[in-house]
């Protein structure tokens, strides 16, 4: 071997040794910004969780009957002797999604007495029409705030009628079931609309060296990080979760959530399906809530 190829070999191991020295740096800087992304982000998340906190009620489906006066989901809701069943612009009757004891409710904006209905036309779609979700015409929103005790189970069923549908098992719920309800608090979920600008105001307060324009920016699923970020469940108040996006816009005027009925199914029994294993909610302007207006409320499911 020459004194040529002696230096060249001597070089080009030099060569390798800056070379690996400079991938380890990178692989070093890289790990280092991600492991500073994660520290970001989890605290991100930790500060939003403290600063969005509100009151909600959460609920658990039962197997006891309740009565025509009860909380429930599906089955058969209280109607005054002098009225109908609630019937889409077709006189199609509608079905009862859900009926709340309002005393049972300890929510502020809530009311205090009376029920609350929710009621949907039992097709396809669910009652919803996705082109103008707050059009009360195959779902219906009625309160009531002086309950007849003296209205009867029979005198209700006596005012059933069929419709086109109810042979087709479109309607979300399985049968009939009460409700247990349970305070409890919730933070800004994923999925509210109001999500994504809140994170990058505040991640970007936190890491002024690496600033963000999107969540989408981070590779951290802060999923992995905290596990409880979506708001799925049954609920009143509190933040929505979805499968696909929010319905309402950032600017939103339809700042309570209502009622948001979750799919629950398993071990052979589907007790609520909506679609493939979706998520219903309604959302209400709180003032309009406070004031027992309920002519203005958006209707939206979706499903995976």
């Amino acid at each position: 071997m020459g004194l040529f190829d002696i230096f060249k070999n001597k070089k080009d191991s030099l060569t390798e040794e800056i070379d690996e020295y400079n991938t380890g740096q990178e692989e070093k800087k890289s790990s280092d910004s991600k492991n500073d992304e994660e520290k970001y982000a989890l605290e991100t998340y930790r500060q939003l969780k403290a600063e969005t906190k509100v009151p909600c009620v959460k609920m658990e489906l039962n197997d006891d009957k309740p009565s025509i006066f009860e909380s429930k989901v599906g089955g058969l809701g209280y109607i005054p002797h002098n009225e109908k069943f609630p019937a889409d612009s077709k006189g199609r009757q509608l079905r009862l999604l859900a009926q709340i004891d309002c005393s049972k409710v300890s929510i502020e904006e809530f009311p205090k007495t009376g029920l609350l209905q929710f009621w949907i036309l039992n097709n396809d779609l669910c009652g919803a029409d996705f082109d103008n979700n707050t059009k009360q015409d195959s779902f219906r929103i009625i309160y009531y705030n002086d309950i007849d005790t003296s209205v009867t189970e029979n005198e209700i069923k006596a005012k059933f009628e069929e419709n086109e549908f109810d042979n087709d098992e479109m309607f979300p719920v399985s049968g009939e079931y009460g409700l247990i309800f349970n305070t409890d608090e919730d933070s800004l979920s994923v999925c509210d609309c109001h999500f994504e600008t809140k994170f990058v105001e505040k991640y970007n307060q936190l890491n002024t060296n690496n600033k963000i324009e999107s969540y989408y920016d981070i590779t951290t699923d802060i999923d992995d990080i905290d596990g409880d970020t979506n708001g799925f469940g049954h609920k009143i108040g509190g933040y929505p979760a979805f499968t696909q996006e929010d319905p309402r816009e950032e600017d939103t005027s339809y700042d309570f959530l209502m009622l948001q009925l979750d799919s629950e199914f398993g071990d052979g029994k589907d007790r609520i399906l909506w679609g493939d294993a979706g998520i219903c909610n309604f959302f209400i302007n709180s003032e309009k809530l406070k004031n027992l207006d309920f002519s203005d409320v958006i209707y939206n499911w979706d499903c995976y």
